[in-house]
């Protein structure tokens, strides 16, 4: 009985000491997210008196927010990140799901050597300097294609698809070719439909890959008009005076009577908000979808 009450006892112990450190652990995590929260509504009168040490502030304001969205410059690099976002994703769904209909119908001639090339793919990444030369070639240096084209598939992607349209019944297909389908038909009429859990969830990965677009952007794109937003945030973070291209930053921190750790935190939140936007309606098939295709029955 004793050793039963003592081992009651300290599993007790450890619930509670394991429950405190992930406490505090979860407050070391979500503090640096609360406090650029908190400082891109703050006031900049308090701001000032308090010099930036805030955590419970007197006053919200949307200030910050406006003049973000009122500057050309910050409103053009949202315009191209939300290209991106919305007609990359479509791109890359179209792609992926073509080609993994096309691997998994067993007719077609040299499906093998094309799953070896996109295996290669996956276990062999070529660097930097051949992506740059291709897109060079292309004529896409400066070109918002230049951020899409090059990553319009991913090879893992295309394999858990496949693995997806291998699952489904070949009755369907053949029911939708005694109706008059052909192969365009029969993955536009019966493959998309049933696959609309994949293709959230994918859907999902690419967007939130072209939103956060970076370093490509960097080696392409010299036009700060064509900036995405993730590399003038990147300038307005830094020392504006050093950065590349630091003008345009600049000329977005240049409102004197807004401290420019404001603006910062401010560009921050709304860079962060429209994935965190777009999660929720997708969450249902996220689940579902992130598996499919990766674990046969």
């Amino acid at each position: 009985m004793r050793t039963g009450v003592k081992g009651l006892r300290g599993d007790r112990v450890f619930n509670a000491v394991n429950v405190t450190v992930l406490a505090i652990i979860s407050l070391i995590t979500l503090f640096p997210l609360y406090y650029v929260f908190v400082v891109s509504f703050v006031s900049p009168s308090e701001y000032i008196r308090e010099n930036g040490y805030i955590l419970f502030p007197k006053s919200w304001t949307l200030d910050s927010y406006r003049y973000l969205l009122s500057t050309q410059a910050f409103m053009k690099s949202m315009g191209v990140s939300a290209f991106l976002a919305t007609v990359g994703t479509c791109c890359s769904l179209l792609v992926t799901s073509g080609l993994a209909y096309a691997l998994s119908r067993k007719r077609f001639d040299g499906r093998r050597a094309i799953m070896m090339l996109i295996l290669l793919t996956i276990l062999f990444n070529p660097g930097i300097i051949p992506p740059y030369l291709l897109v060079r070639q292309l004529h896409l240096i400066n070109s918002i294609w230049a951020l899409i084209l090059p990553v319009l598939t991913n090879g893992w992607y295309v394999l858990l698809m496949k693995g997806f349209f291998d699952s489904i019944p070949p009755s369907l297909e053949e029911s939708a070719r005694i109706d008059g389908c052909n192969d365009i038909s029969v993955w536009i009429r019966i493959i998309l439909p049933l696959s609309l859990p994949s293709l959230a969830a994918f859907g999902l990965f690419y967007a939130v890959s072209y939103w956060n677009t970076f370093f490509s952007a960097i080696l392409y794109i010299n036009d700060f008009n064509k900036w995405p937003l993730q590399v003038l945030l990147q300038n307005m973070l830094i020392d504006s005076s050093t950065a590349s291209g630091g003008e345009v930053a600049a000329e977005i921190m240049a409102e004197q009577r807004l401290p420019p750790q404001t603006l910062k935190m401010a560009a921050v939140v709304i860079s962060t908000v429209p994935i965190l936007l777009v999660y929720p309606f997708l969450q249902k098939h996220f689940a579902k979808g992130a598996l499919v295709g990766s674990v046969k029955e």
